[in-house]
């Protein structure tokens, strides 16, 4: 039985999985939107929203966890600058997940995952 098992596997080691969930964290917090399976998205929102409240919170401790978790200093300073004026009026739920269809390979949900207030280019 799976009662109370909360992490979901994503069919990979612990070590491939966090790491995977840091890079994606890092990639949607450097260009504010990305396109992943669903899973994988449901997976990392939760994280999305820990970095953006210890950016928020703005104090050392905070600061070096923010950068121990990213795997990009020049996103960390980006979201420790930004963070504290963009989402001051709310206290979670800074992302958004579209489900945009299935991927033609091997018929994978595919979802765009985004900051709630993003200022995306379309290119």
């Amino acid at each position: 039985m799976r009662h109370r098992k909360k992490v979901v596997k994503l069919g990979r080691k612990a070590e491939h999985r966090n790491m995977m969930i840091r890079n994606l964290v890092t990639s949607l917090l450097k260009h504010e939107r990305i396109e992943t399976t669903t899973p994988k998205a449901k997976a990392m929102r939760p994280w999305v929203d820990k970095m953006i409240n210890l950016a928020k919170k703005g104090d050392l401790a905070s600061k070096r966890r923010v950068f121990s978790y990213l795997t990009d200093k020049e996103v960390a300073y980006k979201i420790i600058k930004e963070a504290p004026e963009r989402y001051k009026d709310r206290n979670s739920g800074y992302t958004r997940i579209y489900r945009v269809g299935f991927r033609r390979g091997d018929n994978a949900e595919i979802s765009i995952i985004e900051l709630v207030d993003a200022k995306v280019e379309e290119s």
